[in-house]
């Protein structure tokens, strides 16, 4: 038995990494996709483009939006003089927000009136508009109340103003608050699921394209065998990549790993039972490499959306919900994120690691009874 399982991994060695662009493909490329997806995979909005349309031209407006541009969150790249220019900023998408300040804003100041200022957002991308009209909000909030303090302190003399509340934050885990270092472990899981799906999945049908499976029928190999010969070289592979891709998140985007990086091995083990098993389970469902390839990002990209990757599960409706709990995507993500940012262990991971235990026996157990030894 074991004589015939080293014959078939030194044959799927020879066959993958005989290829100078399939080596390239199999190392190279995860290590440059999260070197991209890195830089773009983020939500921190920061020097949002800015036109500035004020009509009052007084000292206080010019304050008012000198804040703006020293908060770091937004660029001005334009003073406007009139409507139809800062419409057509907005619909070429050359800005993204204007500041509309009114003619007579510091005179309803002056006269302790409440001043108006119109913060025009393009509310195309409705999460970056969120976050644009939580920083505006923020901004305005601060300048006035520095004005009503400064109207109460003239008003009032040397009396004691009211107490207030002031409040302070701490975040755990994230300190900085940076989505890089939320989304970097997860962009590591979905490179490390596309290789292992991509790769197991030509597996089985690229023997049958190129007339191998006759010559298998004739051996005594039998189908656990055959899925254990084509599971291990492709396992091997992807400990690799995992390897890689988290030096790179590591040392190249500073990414904490504050858990124990041999359990984030035990744990990608567990993981890549089900990645090759569904994929060599396309494999053997599959007539040809096309289809082959078809089915895998018919199955990856339900796999990404409903992982919690991109989108919070709690938002979707309650009968997605349910169906997140049969994708093994979502296990590794929260058990990768956990390692990575929080620390914690086997102790807090274990029905994560026990649910892609059970998923991974069952699809290799259905990938085994699913092959035979013949060419249908």
């Amino acid at each position: 038995m074991f004589e015939r399982i080293k014959h078939m991994l030194i044959k799927e060695f020879i066959q993958v990494l005989r290829d100078p662009r399939m080596r390239a493909v199999v190392f190279v490329v995860p290590v440059l996709q999260l070197l991209v997806f890195g830089y773009a995979v983020t939500t921190d909005v920061r020097h949002v483009s800015t036109a500035v349309y004020d009509l009052d031209n007084s000292v206080a407006s010019r304050e008012l939006t000198s804040r703006f541009e020293k908060s770091g969150y937004f660029d001005v790249v334009e003073h406007v003089t009139d409507d139809a220019r800062a419409r057509e900023l907005v619909d070429r998408g050359r800005v993204r927000v204007v500041l509309h300040v009114n003619k007579g804003f510091e005179d309803d100041l002056r006269a302790g009136r409440t001043a108006r200022l119109q913060v025009i957002v393009d509310g195309t991308d409705s999460n970056t508009a969120g976050i644009v009209i939580g920083y505006t909000t923020r901004i305005t909030g601060q300048y006035s109340q520095e004005l009503l303090n400064a109207r109460l302190r003239r008003l009032m003399g040397n009396i004691q103003q009211p107490g207030g509340v002031e409040l302070q934050t701490r975040a755990w885990f994230n300190e900085n608050l940076e989505s890089r270092n939320f989304y970097v472990p997860g962009v590591v899981a979905m490179i490390v699921t596309l290789v292992t799906l991509l790769l197991t999945s030509m597996a089985v049908v690229r023997e049958k394209e190129i007339g191998t499976m006759e010559q298998i029928m004739v051996t005594p190999i039998t189908p656990a065998e055959f899925i254990l010969g084509k599971t291990l070289p492709f396992a091997l592979i992807s400990f690799v990549d995992v390897i890689l891709v988290t030096l790179v998140g590591v040392l190249w985007f500073d990414v904490p790993i504050r858990g124990n990086p041999t359990l984030l091995l035990f744990a990608t083990a567990l993981y890549l039972m089900t990645t090759l098993g569904i994929g060599l389970l396309i494999s053997t469902l599959s007539q040809t490499q096309q289809q082959a390839m078809m089915s895998t990002f018919f199955f990856f990209m339900p796999a990404v959306l409903l992982s919690g990757f991109m989108f919070p599960i709690a938002n979707m409706p309650v009968a997605v919900q349910w169906l997140t709990y049969l994708n093994p995507f979502r296990y590794f993500l929260m058990i990768i994120r956990g390692v990575f940012l929080k620390g914690v262990g086997l102790a807090i991971l274990w029905p994560q690691m026990a649910a892609l235990a059970a998923m991974g026996v069952a699809t290799l157990w259905l990938t085994s009874r699913r092959f035979r030894k013949t060419l249908a």
